[in-house]
C-alpha cells in the first residue's frame, strides 16, 4: 500500500544524561544511571533505523522502561510513588506542534512520551511494510498486528498513565484526550483496512465486505470528529486524510451493498446504491487533491495514485453498468431517489487494540540501589533542569522511496 497511510512526525526530545552529582553513591546506583542513559539513546536510535523490527523494538523499549519504572513506582509494589519521580526534567516536542517543546520535571511524563513514540514507530513500521512491492500473507498479518499493538499502547497511555500527570496536557498537545483518541481510532481503522483487503482477496460475501467497509468509514468519521475542535493550522492536513478515507470506505460499502441488493433481485435499489458509491468515490478523489494541497505536519501520501484506490473506481463503474443492463432487460424496477440507508453491522473482522502493559521494575532496582540515591545531596542550582536556550532538534526520519505498486497490497 505505497502512498496509502498518512503519518505524523515522531516526537523529538532533548538529551538526558542521568548524571546526579552529589546524589548517587555506590556502583549499583551508578550502573542504573549509566544503563538508563545508554538504553534511552539506543531506543531513540531505533525509531529511525530501517532495519529495526518489532522484536528489536520491544526488547529495547522493555530495557529502558523497566529501568525508568524505578523512578516512578516504589519497589514494594505499594501505591506509593518513587522518591525519584521528580528528580529529572524531560523535554519533548509534539507530533503536530513539533517546533514548540513541552517540559515536565516528572518521570511519568517521560514514560508516556517515550511510550507514545513507540506506538508511532509501530504505525510507521506497518506503513513501511504495507508499502513493499509484494506483500506476503505473513507480512500482511504483521501490518495488522502492528497497528493493533499501536492502538493498545495509545489506549493504555490514555487510560492508565496520562491521568497520573501532575501537570495536565495543554490543548492541542499529543497527550491531550482528543489527539490520543484520534490516534487510537486511526490505528483501528487502518487495521480494518487490512481485513477488508483480505476479505476482497478471498472473495468473501459482499455483505460482509460492505459491513466492514461501513464500520471502517465510521471509524474515520469518528477520528475526524475528535479533531474537529483543534486549530486548523496544524490539524487540517490530518483531517483531510481522515475525511478522504471516510468517503473512500463509504463508497466501498455502497458498492458492495449494491452487489448484495442485486443478488436479492432488488435491482433498482442496487443501481441507487452504486450511484451513491460513484458520487462518494468522486468526492474521495477531490479530497485526495485537497489533501495534497494542504500544508501540515507529516509527508504527503498519494492514495489516489494507488491501485487499490483506482480499482474501486473501476469496480463501481462496471457494477453500475451491469445493474443498469440487468434492469433494462430483466427487472424494469424504478430507481429510488434516496440512497439506501446503510445499517450494516459486521459480525467478523472488527479490530480491537492489543492490551498493553509496561514491563515491571528492573531487577537492578534493589532497596540498596535505591538507598544510594540521596536527594539531600542535590545542589541548590539544580543542573538537571534544561537551560532555557536548549533546542530540541526534530527527528530526521528516513526518506522511504515508493516501490512499484502491483495492486496486490494485502494477499
Amino acid at each position: 500500500m505505497t502512498h496509502w497511510f498518512h503519518r505524523n512526525p515522531l516526537k523529538a526530545t532533548a538529551p538526558v544524561s542521568f548524571n546526579y552529582y552529589g546524589v548517587v553513591s555506590g556502583p549499583a546506583a551508578s550502573k542504573i544511571c549509566s544503563d538508563l542513559r545508554s538504553s534511552r539513546a539506543r531506543l531513540l536510535e531505533l525509531f529511525t533505523d530501517l532495519s529495526c523490527n518489532p522484536e528489536m523494538m520491544k526488547n529495547a523499549a522493555d530495557s529502558y522502561f523497566s529501568l525508568l519504572q524505578g523512578f516512578i513506582n516504589s519497589l514494594d509494589e505499594s501505591s506509593q510513588e518513587s522518591k525519584l519521580r521528580y528528580i529529572q526534567n524531560f523535554k519533548w516536542t509534539d507530533t503536530l506542534q513539533g517546533q514548540v517543546p513541552s517540559a515536565q520535571q516528572d518521570a511519568v511524563f517521560e514514560l508516556i512520551s517515550m511510550g507514545f513514540n513507540v506506538a508511532l514507530w509501530y504505525t510507521k513500521y506497518a506503513s513501511r511494510l504495507a508499502g513493499k512491492e509484494n506483500v506476503t500473507e505473513e507480512e500482511a498479518k504483521e501490518v495488522h498486528r502492528s497497528l493493533k499493538i499501536a492502538a493498545g499502547i495509545f489506549k493504555h497511555l490514555k487510560e492508565t498513565h496520562i491521568p497520573k500527570l501532575i501537570t495536565p496536557a495543554e490543548k492541542g498537545r499529543d497527550l491531550e484526550a482528543r489527539l490520543i483518541e484520534a490516534y487510537i481510532i486511526q490505528c483501528q481503522a487502518e487495521a480494518q483496512e487490512v481485513t477488508i483487503a483480505r476479505a476482497i482477496e478471498l472473495k468473501h460475501a459482499p455483505g460482509l465486505i460492505a459491513a466492514l467497509a461501513y464500520e471502517t468509514a465510521n471509524f474515520y468519521q469518528k477520528a475526524d470528529h475528535t479533531l474537529s475542535s483543534l486549530e486548523p493550522a496544524y490539524s487540517a492536513k490530518w483531517r483531510k486524510y481522515l475525511l478522504l478515507k471516510m468517503c473512500f470506505y463509504t463508497a466501498y460499502a455502497y458498492c458492495y451493498h449494491g452487489q448484495t441488493l442485486l443478488a436479492s433481485d432488488k435491482c433498482g435499489e442496487a443501481i441507487r446504491s452504486l450511484q451513491e458509491a460513484e458520487k462518494l468515490y468522486a468526492k474521495a478523489e477531490a479530497l485526495c487533491r485537497e489533501y495534497g494541497e494542504t500544508k501540515g505536519p507529516g509527508p504527503t501520501v498519494k492514495p489516489s495514485g494507488h491501485l487499490f484506490f483506482r480499482k474501486l473506481g473501476s469496480l463501481v463503474k462496471n457494477t453500475l453498468e451491469k445493474c443498469q443492463r440487468e434492469n433494462g432487460f430483466i427487472y424494469f424496477q424504478k430507481v429510488p431517489t434516496e440512497a439506501p440507508q446503510l445499517e450494516l453491522k459486521a459480525n467478523y473482522g472488527l479490530v480491537e487494540p492489543v492490551p498493553f502493559e509496561f514491563p515491571p521494575v528492573s531487577a537492578q532496582w534493589t532497596p540498596e540501589a535505591l538507598a544510594a540515591f540521596d536527594l539531600s545531596g542535590r545542589p541548590k542550582d539544580d543542573g538537571t533542569k534544561p537551560k532555557p536556550e536548549e533546542v530540541v532538534k526534530p527527528v530526521k526520519e528516513p526518506d522511504i522511496k515508493p516501490q512499484k505498486d502491483t495492486g496486490c497490497c494485502i494477499s
